[in-house]
């Protein structure tokens, strides 16, 4: 696998399309960051790392409306890849949905959202658009 997050993403996009509870998803750091920014953010109902083996796993309790049985989660967009890049200062950053999605950013002080990036006035390499 030459792109970990992208694998992320894609299983959360596959468990929603196919309204699955609850998603299974191999382990690393950035991807627990990832996730707890999700759970933060209010994109995913809760979290659970389990340490079976040697890399471990996440299980993700995905989010749906009572009503519309939709998700919270409406698209998730890898931005930048291993063959290109993306990065951004504070100045100009992404606006997801006019301020209504996030961005995640892994900078120099860990991984955030586009807001808290911007509060602390540091930019970094655009992981994905969340909405």
């Amino acid at each position: 696998m030459t792109d970990p997050i992208a694998d992320y993403l894609t299983r959360l996009r596959n468990a929603i399309g196919a309204k699955h509870r609850v998603v299974e998803i191999p382990a690393s750091n950035l991807k627990k960051e990832i996730t707890k920014i999700l759970f933060e953010k209010g994109y995913i109902l809760n979290y659970k790392f389990v340490d079976d083996g040697p890399q471990g796993t996440i299980k993700v309790a995905l989010k749906y409306d009572m009503a519309t049985k939709e998700s919270a989660i409406k698209k998730l967009i890898r931005v930048s890849s291993p063959g290109l890049r993306q990065y951004t200062g504070y100045k100009d950053m992404p606006r997801v949905i006019n301020g209504l999605g996030i961005a995640i950013l892994s900078t120099s002080k860990g991984v955030m959202t586009d807001k808290e990036a911007a509060a602390q006035k540091i930019g970094g390499e655009v992981l994905c658009y969340v909405y």
